[in-house]
């Protein structure tokens, strides 16, 4: 039995976003919300909001391109943990509405990504998802990780795993 391209790409954008909310709400119990929403690790890069905001689009896009359809516009308003938290839940809703089946083929299917410089990159679907897509996402998820990290919230690797819930006795 091979390893699919769903299983490659859905479960885990789900439980990372999933995570990515957790984090919120740990930061609302431990810091003014107003001092974290447009922290930035350095000054050059985007603040918190906008790391969620493309976490969220590099989930839903891969999702999307891999299965040869439109992602669902999500305009970049998230200003609060609340709307950063729904916007993860309607990015985990569109996903996990995507029925298995329509990614027969995502692995050789041509994904094609244009800048708006005229520049742009051209993959065969397992390729994209490997060598971007995951890349791109978990860059984002980190940096918002790291972002909160950086403003004193006590989250630790526990969170950033949390998915795999509490480690068993062996």
């Amino acid at each position: 039995m091979s390893f699919t391209i769903y299983e490659s790409s859905v479960p885990v954008f789900v439980k990372m976003l999933r995570n990515m909310g957790n984090w919120l709400d740990k930061a609302a119990a431990e810091k003014p919300e107003a001092e974290l929403v447009a922290a930035k690790l350095a000054e050059d890069m985007r603040p918190l909001t906008a790391q969620y905001q493309f976490a969220s689009d590099s989930a839903k896009n891969a999702v999307a391109r891999l299965i040869g359809i439109e992602a669902p516009s999500m305009p970049d308003t998230e200003t609060s943990f609340a709307e950063l938290k729904q916007r993860c839940d309607k990015t985990i809703a569109f996903i996990e509405s995507v029925d298995p089946v329509a990614f027969a083929g995502a692995e050789d299917r041509a994904v094609e990504i244009k800048f708006p410089n005229g520049m742009g990159y051209r993959w065969k679907g397992a390729d994209y998802l490997r060598d971007f897509a995951l890349p791109n996402f978990y860059f984002h998820a980190t940096t918002a990780y790291a972002i909160m990290r950086a403003q004193g919230v006590s989250l630790g690797k526990p969170d950033y795993l949390q998915h795999l819930g509490q480690p068993e006795q062996f």
